[in-house]
Formats: structure tokens, C-alpha cells, sequence
């Protein structure tokens, strides 16, 4: 019989066939892409590579006190699927799990963990070749972990930003995120030049995963983040806070910035915010907290607007220093009949004193001589509704309606420091021009940048002051220097008087809008803008407090101006400036048209006696 069978035949010629067919598949395969997976594999499994940190920069002040620098710690890490297969080999299990366990026991009491926890943790991450065990680990630790030399574990570099004034110009210097990228402030403006660029290194490994090898060509070195140096002077800053939270506490307030500006070159010496924060601790703080409110969150000014609408009326000769305006009552109608009302009622009033006493009355009168067209040209002409430029993210540029939107109730709006909206910034840096002789600065906080090694890259260049906008002249900045000199000796800003210096400022009180419903009758924002000295201005302060209790104070000459006073006092000394000549009497054509003139006020006030001043520091 016959056994042959075709169809058997032809099913064995299939699978062999289709053997052969699977075999020369695998073997393409192989050859090709998996050929490139083994590869990657075996590489994967050969080699390692190793981000090389790079040191983000630090910030100095302009003295080079540093206020942020990088501290290199060492985190220690785990590769779990290696020690557990380690140790479950048996020719390296020398008494079984208990080898792991006296290992793990070991590395627990280095980085004071507990063991038990440590080996569950591991137990529960088996699959993982990286697990972070401790972050910033102290010097003696690393030593202790290093010494122990267990397979599978290992040491990594980090870098920790740290913040050695604590909460010192917080809101200059802004702080870090979890992932190393800088949030708010400067740490977020320069943050590609403050972290610079990481490195790499590829290292071959032997079986134990120890490097046995490092191309050239598998190194690349990190590139170290740049230095800034700040135009803040770090003590002055201190006494600017200091300072700023004695006004706010002391009057119960929501909160206040402060500005404090060299007016010949527009740097920025001090700026600060209350309430401020730790930047070393992003997690106690809210991004509300954060805000730089001194240039991102503008406000009505109040009469601090006034001189930056009398400088240029007296400039263009729309009035004199001596010319009296009839102020008949405590309230004016203007020609549309809405009423004007003053703090008090002094009687007729010079221009002088229309800006010493801060009458809303003559302002508003002066206002409506003027016009609209040229009180927005003036106010344009201080930067008002304009950014300033300085190097912090999110500046505000305030509100300066466009003259169009003005109505027939802007004018005396305007003059009394309503329907505009100004930042702490934007008005230093308008003050600065009766400071300096006129001219327009730009506040910057930069002074320049410095590579890793020191050698500087970028520097601001010294300002020329002939080379800046003129927005005032000379002779009619001076003149208004010595008429808010009279502000601080017989106005509204006597809480603010120097024994040692000639101090010229104005005062601010608004009421703070509620929207819609109008303007809050008991909220106000009290501010105080001032320079010193008056003969050669080294310094300009504009401190501003928000929502004081009314029932302790609210003006701005008994809520800022007391602590503007006392900063100058600290401030000047600091800077060695020398003291003031005694104050001049006003010009002979102003003192016959002076309210309750009397030339003994410009006496300065006498030091208080030793044994006074020894009493008032026992109580």
C-alpha cells in the first residue's frame, strides 16, 4: 500500500517553508531595526549619562553684599531594580536578605531615615533604576554615605537657591519655582543669564554600573550662570523697610510701598513692598503676596499730583509765585457749578501757599486757567501714563486719559489727583526733575552683569544729564524745590522736618475708589513725595500707605511723611551728605502775601537735650 500522501507532503513543505520564512524574517530583523534596538539597549545598559548642573548666577548689590547666590548640596539616590537583583544572586547573598537589610541599615543611620521605611520604600519601587532618598544633604552625611561605597546607590549634585537677607528687597529680587526657573522679580527678567546652560558627561560602565570611561567627545562642561549687580544699596534698602513698616503698622494699614531714587542718575537705591515675604520660602507665600505693587498696581495720587501741574504754570508765566487768589470761603463753585472744598480755610491764598497748604481751591482755579489741553501736556510731559523702562516684569504704565476722554469735570478732577492713576515709580522718577535742575531720568535697578569668572559683560552707562529730556528749566526747578521746602517747615508736611537737612516734599491724601459705587468715605491712600537737600538732592523718597485706619490717622503729612522724615535722617548720615545751611526766608515780594507769615519758623529745631533723649530710650 502506498503511504505517500500529497496533501501530508505539501503540509510539510508549508511548515518548513514557513520555518524558513520565520528564521530569514528574524534574521532581517536582527540585521535591521533590531539590530539598531540591541544596540540602543546594550547602550542603554553600558553607558550613563550625567546632567552636569550649571550654577545659576548670584545678585550683589551695588557694594557687593550678596542678596541671592547658589549653594551646591548633594542629593542621594537609589537604584532599586539593581540592589534587588544584587542582592537576591546567589553568589552574593552571603546569608540572604539579611545582607541587604545590614546595608540598608547602614545607609538609614547615615541619612537618619528609618530603616524599615527605607526598605519597604524600596521593596514598593522595584521597577524603577532612580529613586531620590534625600535632598540637600548635609556635608557630614554625604561623608558618611560616601564611606559606606554601596553598590547601587549613589550621589548627585544640586543646586539650592538661597537668599542670605532673607526677606530684604523681596520683591526686587523675586524668587525661585520647584523646577529651578525663576518666578517674579529679577529672578525671573534675567533669568536665561542668571541660569546659564548645563553640561553632560557620558560615562562607559562596568557591570557593578561603575565608570570605567569618558570620551572626549561625551563631555560637555556646564556653562555657569552670569551675576548681577544691583543699583540697590542694601543698608538703605534695610532702613527703607524698616521704615515703610512703621508707617503701615503704626497706622493699622493694608499695605505701602516705598522708592528710593538717586535723582541724577535715576538708580534705584531702595524699593520695597509691605507686607513682603520670604523668597527662601515660596510655599508661605501667595502671588498676591508677591506682587511688585510699587510698579504694577497704580493708584490715585491725590494732591502729590499738584506740583507736576504748578511747575509748568509757572514756567509758561500762567501765574506768579506772589499772585493771590480769592479764596472767599472753605468751598469754591466752579463756572459748572460743582463745589471745591479745602481741609481749612486760610482766606485769600498766594500761589506759593495754593501749593504749601494744598488748597483745592486755588489748584482748581489755576486748573481752569490753564485748560485741558495744557494740563495733559504737562502731566504727559512727567512720564504720567507712560512705563518708565525699568528691568522688573509687569510694569503698569499707569492711566493718563487720552485728552478727548477728557469731560468738563477732569479739570478739577485732575489738579486734586483724581481720573489719573500713577505707580511709587512713575512718580520718583517725575520728582527727580525738580531734584536734578529738569531733566528725566530713567529709574533702572541694573548697574551691570558679570560672567562666572567676575569679568564684566554689561555695564549701564553714566548718565548725562544735559543729554536728557528736559521737562523743567532750571531756574523754575529750584524755585519749586524752595516753595515745597515751605511745605515740610509751615504746610502740610511738618512731621517730616530734618533737624540736619533741608527736606522739600508734598503730601497726598485720596480717597480710593470703590468703582461704581463712587469713592469710599473712610479708605484713603496717604503718600508722601520728597527730596533732600534742597541745595544738591542726593535722594528721592515717595512712600505710600494704603487704607490706614481713620481712626488713628489719615492724611499723608501724619501718615508717610513722619517715616519719609525719619528715613532722610538715617539715609543722609549713612551717605555722609553734609548738613544744610538754616533754610532761607521765602523772596520779600512772596512774604507780604504769606498766611500767618513769621520768619522764626525757619529757625531749625534745636537737638534735643542729652539727658531729654536719655529718658525718651528709658521709656
Amino acid at each position: 500500500m502506498n503511504s505517500f500522501s500529497p496533501f501530508r507532503a505539501a503540509l510539510v513543505l508549508t511548515c518548513i517553508a514557513l520555518t524558513l520564512g520565520a528564521l530569514v524574517g528574524r534574521v532581517a530583523y536582527l540585521q535591521t531595526y533590531g539590530r539598531q534596538q540591541t544596540i540602543a539597549k546594550a547602550e542603554r545598559q553600558q553607558t550613563q549619562t550625567e546632567v552636569l548642573q550649571a550654577r545659576r548666577g548670584s545678585i550683589f548689590d551695588r557694594n557687593g553684599m550678596l542678596m541671592a547666590g547658589t549653594v551646591q548640596t548633594q542629593t542621594v539616590f537609589v537604584d532599586p531594580q539593581f540592589i534587588l537583583e544584587r542582592y537576591q544572586d546567589p553568589k552574593e547573598k552571603r546569608g540572604g536578605l539579611t545582607e541587604m537589610d545590614r546595608a540598608l541599615k547602614r545607609l538609614a543611620d547615615a541619612l537618619d531615615l528609618d530603616a524599615f521605611e527605607l526598605s519597604k520604600t524600596i521593596g514598593e519601587n522595584s521597577d524603577k533604576r532612580y529613586l531620590i532618598l534625600a535632598e540637600q544633604v548635609g556635608d557630614e552625611a554625604v561623608d558618611l554615605v560616601r564611606e559606606l561605597n554601596l553598590p547601587g546607590v549613589g550621589l548627585t549634585p544640586t543646586n539650592q537657591r538661597n537668599y542670605p537677607m532673607g526677606s530684604i528687597a523681596a520683591h526686587v529680587l523675586g524668587t525661585m519655582r520647584s523646577d529651578g526657573v525663576g518666578l517674579e522679580g529679577l529672578e525671573m527678567k534675567f533669568d536665561k543669564q542668571l541660569a546659564g546652560q548645563n553640561g553632560y558627561k557620558r560615562s562607559t560602565k562596568d557591570a557593578r554600573r561603575r565608570a570605567i570611561a569618558v570620551a572626549a567627545e561625551d563631555y560637555l562642561p556646564p556653562l555657569h550662570g552670569r551675576h548681577v549687580v544691583l543699583t540697590i544699596d542694601a543698608n538703605l534698602q534695610f532702613m527703607a523697610e524698616q521704615e515703610l513698616a512703621d508707617a503701615c503698622q503704626l497706622n493699622k494699614a493694608k499695605r505701602g510701598e516705598i522708592v528710593v531714587m538717586d535723582p541724577k542718575t535715576g538708580e534705584i537705591l531702595a524699593l520695597a513692598n509691605y507686607p513682603t515675604f520670604n523668597p527662601q520660602n515660596l510655599e508661605d507665600s501667595t502671588p498676591e503676596l508677591r506682587r511688585n505693587a510699587a510698579l504694577v498696581m497704580p493708584y490715585e495720587p491725590g494732591s502729590t499730583i499738584k506740583p507736576f501741574i504748578m511747575g509748568p504754570a509757572l514756567k509758561a508765566g500762567i501765574t506768579r509765585e506772589s499772585e493771590v487768589w480769592p479764596v472767599r470761603n472753605i468751598s469754591w463753585s466752579t463756572p459748572y457749578g460743582r463745589r471745591i472744598t479745602d481741609v481749612r480755610f486760610y482766606g485769600p491764598l498766594a500761589t506759593w501757599d495754593g501749593l504749601v497748604k494744598s488748597s483745592n481751591i486755588v489748584m482748581s482755579m489755576l486748573g481752569e486757567r490753564m485748560g485741558n489741553r495744557n494740563l495733559h501736556r504737562a502731566l504727559y510731559s512727567f512720564g504720567f501714563g507712560q512705563q518708565t523702562g525699568i528691568e522688573l516684569p509687569g510694569e503698569d504704565p499707569g492711566r493718563l486719559n487720552p485728552l478727548e476722554k477728557w469731560t468738563k469735570y477732569s479739570t478739577e478732577s485732575v489738579v486734586q489727583g483724581y481720573e489719573i492713576m500713577v505707580t511709587p515709580v512713575q512718580l520718583a522718577k517725575a520728582f527727580s526733575a525738580y531734584a536734578n535742575g529738569g531733566r528725566l531720568v530713567r529709574p533702572h535697578l541694573v548697574q551691570g552683569v558679570l560672567d562666572p569668572s567676575g569679568k564684566v559683560v554689561e555695564k549701564s552707562q553714566p548718565v548725562t544729564l544735559q543729554l536728557l529730556p528736559e521737562v523743567m528749566d532750571p531756574q523754575t526747578s529750584m524755585n519749586m524745590r524752595r516753595i515745597l521746602c515751605d511745605t515740610i517747615v509751615r504746610g502740610t508736611g511738618t512731621k517730616a522736618r530734618s533737624r540736619t537737612w533741608n527736606i522739600f516734599g508734598k503730601t497726598g491724601t485720596a480717597h480710593i475708589s470703590l468703582g461704581k459705587a463712587g469713592y469710599s468715605p473712610t479708605l484713603f491712600t496717604s503718600s508722601f513725595i520728597s527730596a533732600a537737600p534742597m541745595e544738591d538732592p542726593k535722594l528721592v523718597v515717595v512712600l505710600v500707605v494704603h487704607e490706614a485706619d481713620r481712626r488713628i490717622a489719615h492724611y499723608g503729612g501724619t501718615v508717610a511723611a513722619p517715616n519719609a522724615g525719619k528715613f532722610f535722617e538715617r539715609a543722609l548720615a549713612y551717605l555722609n551728605v553734609p548738613a544744610s545751611p538754616e533754610l532761607a526766608p521765602p523772596p520779600a515780594n512772596v512774604t507780604g502775601v504769606l498766611v500767618n507769615y513769621d520768619p522764626k519758623v525757619y529757625k531749625r529745631p534745636a537737638e534735643p537735650k542729652p539727658e531729654s533723649a536719655a529718658a525718651a530710650a528709658r521709656e
